[in-house]
């Protein structure tokens, strides 16, 4: 059934997908890219709306996740292409698919080990535990000089994808577009799934939940760590977009941007990652060339959607949301 959330979500699919072509038609690489990271911004924020939007769980922690991802990327590749093994003995690679494996377990592990812990808490003290968390893995990061420490990482050839040419911009872009739209698929199967009901269930009514035979830890801890998973995958794609990683990606203006970016387009909403995401490169777009000072409009903005348009960009077009 074409709903009109749905007309809305296939609109933007469409809008992110025929602007960079017809950027690239003209011969405007730049915009392309800016489309690009507009895709990539939205993978990750998609990540936090399954923890945030799902679960209520207001993570200011998920840019270790997403700079775990970064790094993924750009050690291994650094590995490759000086031909260096690295801990016990295993090869590096320039090949995404298997950069994201591992950029995907490797944030699972430590979204386990940090979840287990800051899911014990809840309100104002998950959000600080989860912040502290991405600190010490920022502060990490910093002080690991094999891998550039505070100058952070070059990746000197963008990564391989099987098929594609990942150095031209329009074959980049094409992947982050299908990798975002299987990442929106996947929050969608959840969502519509007994595990996505429990989950904001839990976030309703934890005790409710606990009285039907359901453990709200184990959901949340579960969700967390998807959670962090698909903004780990994002990272990695990020670190090959700028052909550079650094500790900037694990800082909690990092968390702070995602957090932005699904209030702006609809927490929750399947499609508000996306709306957000591309909301906010255009007024950094837009307004950075005008005002160094271009966040201090972005954040009147924001004020008045918490204020007036409590859901996002979404909900002033399509209305208020039927799910959960």
């Amino acid at each position: 059934m074409l709903t009109r959330e749905n007309t809305v979500n296939l609109v933007l699919a469409l809008l992110l997908l025929v602007a960079p072509l017809a950027a690239n038609a003209f011969g405007q690489p730049f915009y392309v890219t800016l489309a690009t990271r507009i895709a990539i911004l939205a993978l990750a924020a998609l990540g936090l709306n399954l923890a945030l939007g799902l679960g209520g769980l207001v993570s200011f922690g998920h840019a270790a996740f997403f700079g775990i991802g970064g790094y993924a990327a750009g050690i291994l590749s650094s590995h490759a292409l000086s031909y260096e093994p690295m801990i016990f003995g295993l090869p590096g690679t320039v090949q995404m698919p298997v950069i994201w494996i591992v950029a995907v377990v490797a944030s699972g592990l430590v979204a386990l080990a940090i979840g287990a812990i800051s899911l014990r808490t809840s309100g104002v003290y998950f959000i600080m535990i989860t912040l502290a968390f991405a600190q010490m893995v920022y502060y990490f990061a910093i002080s690991w000089p094999a891998y550039g420490g505070e100058d952070g990482l070059s990746i000197m050839v963008r990564n391989q994808f099987p098929g594609a040419n990942t150095m031209k911009p329009l074959s980049f872009f094409l992947v982050c577009y299908l990798v975002l739209l299987a990442g929106i698929g996947l929050f969608a199967l959840i969502r519509a799934s007994r595990f996505g009901a429990a989950l904001q269930a839990a976030r309703q009514n934890e005790t409710r939940v606990a009285t039907v035979g359901i453990h709200p830890y184990r959901i949340r801890l579960t969700g967390f760590v998807i959670s962090a998973m698909i903004t780990a995958l994002a990272g990695a794609l990020y670190a090959d977009l700028n052909r550079f990683v650094s500790p900037s990606m694990l800082s909690w203006h990092m968390s702070g941007e995602l957090i932005v970016l699904i209030i702006l387009g609809g927490t929750g909403r399947l499609f508000g990652p996306l709306a957000g995401a591309a909301l906010y490169v255009a007024f950094e777009f837009a307004l950075g060339g005008l005002t160094e000072r271009w966040q201090f409009f972005l954040g009147l903005i924001l004020l008045g959607v918490v204020l007036f348009a409590r859901g996002g960009l979404l909900g002033l077009l399509a209305g208020k949301a039927k799910h959960g």
